[in-house]
């Protein structure tokens, strides 16, 4: 089984990429998804997040304010630190779940869409690393034009992630999303030949076809040894 990274920035258009790759048919594992779940009224993860934040971060319905609660990590690095502490186990565990199911369903190439990949350290879990990369001056105009935030809003976001720019430097596979969509669409189709390679002999191991594969021959490995031994 291959694991595929799928990381950028705010804005930088990494769902576009994302949704390229569902629209080709490869699964995809999306960490926004498994976060919007952990934290759903009542599981673990929404106690943890109202105990440290209190009350006041709820909608009437009792549900996660996700623009307020936003609002606040983002002005304050230790608050938006402890989040990530509360949440991460939760995400962790939510990723590994999807993954499994793929796994179960024999899925050769599965796409881990991670916003924090780098941070979480789980890019050392992926082969290739693909980053979405876009120019600053574009990145802002496109999140305050999706958010309808602020130049200096914007900037402080952008702010508060790793550089997108050092995360550029650490990939596999860049896809420069500056352009037009019809210029991220070409790009895709070379990144899609890429990751649709043949799996190498320990992807092939990592997968369900290969594992059942082991443990037959290691199963008349075994049935072959104990017929000599009598």
């Amino acid at each position: 089984m291959k694991l595929v990274g799928l990381t950028g920035g705010i804005a930088s258009g990494k769902s576009t990429v994302s949704n390229l790759f569902k629209d080709a048919g490869v699964p995809v594992v999306d960490a926004d998804v498994v976060a919007r779940n952990v934290v759903q009224k009542g599981t673990g993860g929404w106690k943890k997040i109202v105990k440290a934040f209190g009350d006041e971060i709820l909608l009437d319905n009792g549900e996660i304010d996700r623009a307020r609660l936003g609002q606040i990590v983002f002005s304050d690095p230790s608050k938006r630190q402890l989040l990530n502490r509360l949440l991460a186990p939760h995400i962790s565990s939510g990723i590994f779940w999807e993954m499994a199911k793929l796994w179960m369903k024999g899925c050769k190439v599965i796409i881990l869409d991670i916003p924090l990949l780098f941070e979480t350290k789980m890019d050392r879990w992926t082969n290739p690393v693909i980053v979405v990369w876009v120019n600053p001056e574009t990145q802002i105009e496109r999140l305050m034009s999706r958010d309808g935030c602020s130049e200096e809003q914007a900037q402080n976001r952008i702010n508060a992630q790793l550089a997108l720019d050092w995360k550029k430097s650490e990939a596999d596979i860049v896809i420069d999303n500056s352009g037009s969509l019809d210029d991220t669409k070409q790009q895709f189709q070379e990144v899609l030949r890429k990751v649709s390679e043949p799996l190498t002999w320990k992807e092939r191991l990592r997968s369900r076809d290969g594992l059942i594969s082991v443990v037959m021959c290691t199963a008349v490995g075994l049935l072959l040894a104990q017929k000599n031994l009598l």
